[in-house]
């Protein structure tokens, strides 16, 4: 029998529930911290600043309507940002008409991905990269935002269009350097670590932007503003540079997968907490159908955002309603957004940094030697590479997974075989996984271990410690039973795993002419 829980569900289960007076709560707290953060976040993006807001808006309503986890907050997120402008530099002037209608078509692309994904029930995707590549991309894309938004904490606007070169052209002329942005910057960085610090529930980045208004209109601040934002709602538009589609193919693929996993992160994080069962499938249809909305309505890609995710369950939220009414709250500003053009820009960059700072985890990746040192390779390698190519940073997250799959396929290939002798017996314990890059190593040996024992007549390979064996694998065996056979001796197969059984048994009745070559 099933018993319901205090949370409005079914014990162990997430499932639609009626909106409760806590979502109402929730939804406007997480709102009051997500109205700056998009603001800052769509200028990581190389986007006008409201339509950070309009990736905030109508994806939240789109997404609820699938989720899996009720608390899981989506919209705009840092590193998905950074994914954007870096997808979209090559292509376009940040900023321009083309820049933005690229940046909605990259959100279509992103949306179209995970939909798929989802309908086809193939969300275990979301496990395929591997940890020590999450935690070098993160680190590696954490310190490139900090250096995108260096010129902002300066006050200095600059044209250049990478986070390193930005930084450098800042770093060149120091007498341009405004003391108050600066000061700004450190104050906004102050209150928003500090008012999570006190309390998670304070809205300490909403601190920061009302106090960096006030200043600005109290002291006639020097620096750059947010300016004049369009107070306009968010409609739907479909006049995009269709002709760009092909190029944001790959990058759209990268950012559905990349972006996804910290989505999967906090839906496995609460489904342990609240002892529930959670569905990638259907958070991939949830996150799909934010980004088509996204795109939709003039936004850029949008994920899951693991503080305002775990604020929105702070806040006591019980459904998925939520999440519709932090993106109801989001409509209902835009038309005061005015009231936000005195924001100084230094605000936004040290809303940046407060929220990814902690992202930079060089004592994780350093801790990995000890773990593991190719690993530990693997993740420094995607680190750097994140720093030399950005801000193509989808190039790094590709190299990345190409070099763990090599370092996997280098370690697989080095299978084990132990040999030992007993009189006249040649004895082969075989351990690991036998597939095409170790099985030819097999071979090897036992050549080589018959070459230096002339009076051998007999071979026995004991595949006891077998873990997984391919096709190439079971041939590479067969031939060494034909090859040692037509020298008089005797060659046999013991202790055949069940799941290797069914392949050897067919492979080893074939006719030597059904054999592939060698």
């Amino acid at each position: 029998m099933t018993t319901a829980s205090a949370g409005g569900r079914r014990k162990g289960v997430w499932g639609p529930a009626r909106p409760r007076p806590k979502d109402l709560l929730a939804g406007s707290s997480v709102a009051l911290v997500l109205i700056p953060q998009a603001l800052a976040y769509a200028e990581v993006a190389g986007l006008p600043s409201v339509h950070g807001l309009y990736a905030a808006a109508l994806p939240l309503l789109a997404a609820a309507a699938f989720a899996s986890c009720p608390y899981l907050q989506t919209g705009p997120v840092a590193l998905t940002a950074l994914l954007t402008f870096g997808a979209l530099v090559p292509l376009a002037q940040p900023g321009s008409g083309t820049f933005i209608g690229a940046a909605a078509l990259l959100a279509l692309v992103v949306g179209v991905t995970r939909a798929m994904i989802g309908m086809l029930r193939a969300g275990w995707v979301s496990y395929l990269m591997s940890q020590p590549v999450l935690a070098g991309f993160t680190s590696g894309a954490a310190v490139l935002i900090i250096f995108t938004q260096v010129p902002g904490a300066v006050g200095v606007v600059t044209e250049t269009r990478g986070p390193v070169a930005g930084l450098l052209a800042v770093l060149r002329d120091p007498e341009a350097w405004h003391p108050v942005a600066l000061a700004m910057t450190a104050m906004t960085i102050v209150v928003s670590m500090g008012a999570r610090r006190l309390h998670p529930m304070l809205p300490g980045t909403l601190v920061a932007a009302v106090a960096g208004v006030l200043f600005s209109m109290g002291a006639d601040y020097p620096g750059p503003v947010l300016g004049v934002v369009s107070p306009q709602l968010p409609r739907p538009v479909l006049d995009l540079p269709w002709a760009l589609a092909p190029q944001l193919l790959l990058p759209g693929v990268v950012i559905a997968l990349v972006g996804f996993a910290e989505a999967a992160a906090i839906a496995q994080v609460f489904a342990s907490r609240e002892r529930a069962r959670w569905d990638p499938d259907r958070e991939f249809l949830s996150q799909g159908a934010a980004n088509l909305a996204a795109g939709l309505f003039s936004g850029f890609p949008v994920g899951g955002s693991f503080s305002r995710s775990s604020l929105n369950h702070l806040s006591g939220a019980v459904t998925r309603w939520s999440g519709v009414f932090t993106g109801i709250a989001i409509l209902l500003v835009l038309p005061f957004l005015g009231l936000l053009a005195p924001l100084p820009k230094a605000v936004l960059s040290g809303i940046v940094i407060a929220a990814v700072a902690g992202l930079v985890r060089l004592r994780q990746l350093i801790g990995l030697w000890r773990l593991s040192p190719v690993q530990a390779l693997v993740a420094w390698a995607t680190f750097a590479l994140c720093i030399v190519l950005s801000p193509r940073v989808e190039q790094a997250v590709l190299l990345g997974v190409l070099i763990s799959l090599a370092a996997h396929v280098w370690r697989e290939r080095k299978a084990a075989f132990d040999t030992q002798r007993d009189g006249r017996t040649l004895r082969i314990d075989a351990r690991g996984v036998l597939w095409f890059a170790s099985a030819p190593r097999l071979q090897e040996q036992i050549l080589e271990e018959l070459a230096d024992a002339s009076d051998v007549d007999e071979v026995i390979i004991d595949l006891s410690g077998l873990g997984r064996i391919d096709l190439t694998g079971a041939l590479v065996l067969k031939r060494i039973l034909d090859e040692v056979g037509a020298v008089g001796i005797r060659g046999t197969l013991v202790e055949v795993p069940p799941h290797a059984a069914r392949i050897l048994d067919n492979v080893i009745r074939m006719r030597p002419s059904q054999s592939p070559p060698a």
